[in-house]
């Protein structure tokens, strides 16, 4: 019988991604403002896929559509990609409109 997969930090995540093709302007403290490419989002942080810069514990500031200017902390990086945990929770109804912005269009 085949025993379950050992919970990973992947299976830990407190929110369900959703897919992204977003362009912002990260600023940072360290490193300036660095327009990066978000590729996944949660109510409670972003993936990006062309990390440069940016390590474990950088903050930036951004700006998103309908939420506006948030904080977030990065968490991990893994070649080119970095995770980023923001700084406070989106609401609901603000990160479901956030989608409609950030969402990769259908052609």
């Amino acid at each position: 019988m085949a025993q379950p997969a050992p919970n990973t930090d992947m299976d830990l995540r407190r929110a369900a991604r959703h897919r992204a093709n977003h362009k912002v302007i990260a600023e940072s403290k360290l490193h300036g403002d660095q327009t990066i490419h978000i590729v996944n989002v949660s109510a409670h942080g972003f993936m990006i896929d062309d990390n440069t810069v940016f390590e474990r514990g950088d903050r930036v500031e951004l700006r998103l559509p309908v939420v506006g200017r948030l904080e977030a902390l990065v968490i991990w990086t893994v070649e080119n990609r970095a995770g980023f945990q923001f700084e406070r929770v989106v609401r609901l109804p603000d990160f479901l409109a956030l989608l409609d912005h950030v969402a990769p269009k259908l052609r």
